[in-house]
Order: C-alpha cells, then sequence, then structure tokens
C-alpha cells in the first residue's frame, strides 16, 4: 500500500482534542494543501483561513451551541453536550473555509468540500489530528455570525462554507470507521 491509500485509510474524525496548537510549519503545509485543492473550471471560489486565536474559537464555539440549542429539534444539541458539550471538542485550532457562491449555485459546495479533504489528509500526514465541521457553519447563522465573518477578514460577498478542527487527540488510538464493502459495485 501506498503512503497516500495509507494516509486516507488511517484518517478518523477526532472529538476529543487536547491543547496544544500543532507547528506553524505543519499549519502551512497543511494550508498550502488546502490551495492545491481544483475546483470547477478553476474559480477558487474559496479562501483559507488558520485560526489559531483559542479565545476567539471558543467564542464561536459557545455562539454555536447557543444557536444549536435554539433549534426545535434538539437531538444535535443533546448529542454534542453529550460528547462533551462543545462543536470544536477543545481544538486548539481550526482552518475555517468561507466561500463565495458560484453560478450555477451549490458547485462551491463541491469545491469547500474538495479543500477541506486535502486539510485533512495533509494533517493526517504529518501526525495532526482532526476532523471536517459543517457544524461550524453555526456560528454565522447567529446573531454574531457578521461578526465573527469581518474578525476573521471573510472577503466581501463570502459566507462560511466549512471548517476543519485541527489539533492532538486526547487519547491515542482513533481508528477510521469500518469500511461497508457493499457500497462498492462496478459496471460493465
Amino acid at each position: 500500500m501506498n503512503e497516500t491509500i495509507r494516509t486516507i485509510m488511517s484518517r478518523y474524525s477526532c472529538r476529543a482534542f487536547v491543547g496544544e496548537t500543532p507547528p506553524d510549519e505543519d499549519l502551512r503545509t497543511i494550508a498550502e494543501a488546502a490551495l492545491a485543492a481544483p475546483s470547477g473550471s478553476n474559480r477558487q471560489l474559496w479562501r483559507v483561513i488558520v485560526v489559531k486565536d483559542k479565545s476567539l474559537i471558543s467564542e464561536m464555539d459557545d455562539e454555536g451551541m447557543r444557536v444549536l440549542a435554539a433549534m426545535p429539534d434538539k437531538s444535535m444539541y443533546e448529542r454534542i453536550k453529550g460528547r462533551g458539550g462543545g462543536l470544536f471538542y477543545n481544538a486548539p485550532c481550526m482552518i475555517v473555509i468561507p466561500i463565495a457562491q458560484a453560478n450555477p449555485p451549490v458547485a462551491e459546495m463541491f469545491d469547500c468540500a474538495i479543500v477541506a479533504e486535502n486539510i485533512a489528509l495533509a494533517a493526517t500526514s504529518l501526525g495532526v489530528d482532526n476532523l471536517i465541521c459543517g457544524l461550524a457553519a453555526l456560528p454565522f447563522a447567529g446573531e454574531k455570525g457578521a461578526e465573527f465573518s469581518r474578525r476573521l477578514g471573510f472577503p466581501e460577498g463570502y459566507g462560511i462554507g466549512l471548517g476543519v478542527l485541527l489539533g492532538y487527540a486526547k487519547e491515542t488510538g482513533g481508528k477510521p470507521h469500518e469500511l461497508d464493502f457493499s457500497k462498492i459495485s462496478f459496471v460493465e
């Protein structure tokens, strides 16, 4: 098995981080891997924002949980509370991926997902645990959304796409999910 396949097969979603931030050199390499992501018609309707400000991450986490708690369906809120009580699982660092709307709409989300996967795989290859976090959009849906966009330096016309949490796992030995080979078919 080559190194790329080994990285893909070993990556898992970390949901409990210690407070240690990865070295700047690794964060730069991970951010550069994000920039290497392909995009439809090479539009690159995304930006890559590395956030190391733990108090800002905490504020965003609190606002996201407030938004989640206010939703009529409390099941997601209860699930997150049961996993430790925060959207960002004590991650000391995250990469936020703001996106601009494409034409046709929704195409930008595919590109954003590719950027996030590049980040996750680059991080894994460097020994940095990670979680692609769609719930990173919640803080931007609340009262402080515009403030967070401004503080993070979103370009005009950009909104939240995804976030990727980065750090080191609280407990070692995280395992990827089991592969369900029934999901593969070949048409010949």
